[in-house]
């Protein structure tokens, strides 16, 4: 329900730019769409996470601008910003605090090795730093349309990918702890 809820305002924004061909009225719904769904989440939790915050502020200051200058490169370059911010907040993670943000937001359902966490956490460094890198080269090497199926559908399907990949890196540290917790038994 989560992530259907995340992905709610890029649906939308995908669903008004296929049917009307604009990117700024697309754009324009966003805005809304986006304050809505935090309003929502709100209400539903009584918090927001830092992540939907950032995402919430970069929509309404890029998409703002996209609107207001009538120019489209603002919120093409959203998806980029945001995740080259995510990535610089799980590198700083690596220095600041006792744990890594990938670490606070598993741990409490798995244990790994402190260098399996810093592994994973540079994963998901390099992850967003190469989703900005694809974002940006979508948006200027492809036509509009593509850049916005792009960023439905491309994004979204690299990021199964890559969290399908971190579940086999999990996986295998997971299965090396537990033969010595058989072996801790017998």
């Amino acid at each position: 329900m989560k992530l259907l809820l995340d992905f709610l305002p890029i649906v939308i924004f995908f669903v008004v730019y296929k049917t009307t061909n604009d990117i700024i009225l697309a754009t324009a719904i966003l805005i809304p769409a986006t304050l809505l769904q935090m309003l929502y989440t709100w209400i539903k939790t009584h918090k927001v996470e830092k992540m939907q915050l950032v995402t919430l502020i970069l929509v309404v200051v890029l998409g703002g601008a996209t609107v207001l200058l009538q120019d489209k490169t603002f919120i093409q370059w959203k998806p980029t910003v945001v995740n080259w911010l995510f990535g610089l907040a799980f590198l700083g993670s690596q220095f600041i605090g006792d744990k890594t943000i990938v670490e606070r937001i598993m741990g409490g359902n798995i244990s790994l090795p402190q260098n399996a966490w810093k592994n994973l956490n540079i994963a998901w460094v390099i992850f967003f730093v190469a989703m900005g890198i694809i974002n940006l080269f979508v948006a200027y090497t492809f036509s509009e349309e593509t850049w916005v199926d792009f960023k439905l559908f491309g994004m979204l399907g690299l990021t199964l990918i890559f969290i399908l990949a971190q579940g086999f890196y999990l996986s295998k540290h997971i299965q090396e702890a537990e033969p010595s917790d058989k072996n801790e038994e017998a």
